[in-house]
């Protein structure tokens, strides 16, 4: 049964499914559901270490390497998900070929021409969401660079240490909100590759997006990952949630 856009009651079930997951996965890695502490909530309680550690020193080529490394992956990232829109684009241009691969496949139904531009819209869609999250954490990663060179260095941090203790939150803050971006235009590449199950059937949409939920939880929530950052760092039982810092805003 075809509704508005040609689209199926399966379709319409499938990519509300999709979108349904993707969303309470972001929430579950940014510390909002669960107890366990993820993977991303670790590392921004490391994010807070560093810079502390950073104002106790003089020598910052290290701390200065590492923003270079952020920034660079960031622009990687960004630089990619522009490439992939532009090659959707082209795509659309030229959509025989695939829609006849598309049409030989087993249990697939026979597409049309407007249903096959919408799901190339929808990921078109998605890539740019990904893009703009990289764009803006690559533009916070600047500020948290700026940020970091306003804190005292280690003499004026014994002298004055709550001035100095303002100066690593305020770039701990920046440094964790881009990251927040980063991670969110992350899943948002993911799950664009759980979004081409769709051109094959509804049901494979689905399919494709709980294999991809099964695989990002275990890296979040019971990777090796997630214990070598925590370790030593465990929270008790119910104390998940005290690790996340600088929830309120985005």
């Amino acid at each position: 049964m075809r509704t508005f856009f040609d689209l199926s009651q399966s379709d319409l079930i499938a990519l509300a499914f999709f979108g349904i997951v993707w969303a309470l996965f972001n929430y579950a890695a940014e510390g909002v559901i669960f107890r366990r502490p993820s993977l991303t909530v670790a590392m921004n309680l490391q994010r807070i270490n560093w810079i502390s550690t950073m104002a106790r020193r003089d020598l910052r080529m290290i701390d200065t390497a590492i923003m270079q490394g952020l920034q660079q992956g960031t622009a990687f990232f960004a630089s990619s998900s522009l490439i992939a829109v532009g090659g959707c684009f082209a795509l659309l241009g030229t959509p025989d070929t695939l829609m006849t691969l598309l049409a030989d496949l087993p249990y697939a139904p026979p597409p049309s021409r407007l249903l096959f531009e919408l799901k190339v819209i929808g990921l078109v869609v998605i890539l740019a969401y990904a893009f703009f999250k990289f764009g803006w954490a690559y533009r916070l990663f600047n500020y948290c660079s700026i940020l970091i060179g306003a804190v005292p260095m280690a003499a004026e941090t014994r002298e004055n240490p709550k001035a100095a203790d303002r100066a690593v939150r305020r770039a701990a803050r920046m440094n964790i909100l881009a990251a927040r971006h980063f991670g969110a235009g992350l899943r948002a590449v993911f799950f664009s590759v759980g979004y081409l199950g769709w051109f094959i059937h509804a049901y494979a949409l689905m399919a494709t997006t709980l294999l991809l939920l099964a695989v990002l939880t275990r890296r979040q929530f019971f990777s090796a990952a997630r214990a070598a950052v925590l370790d030593g760092l465990e929270p008790h039982s119910g104390e998940g949630r005290r690790l996340r810092v600088f929830p309120d805003k985005r």
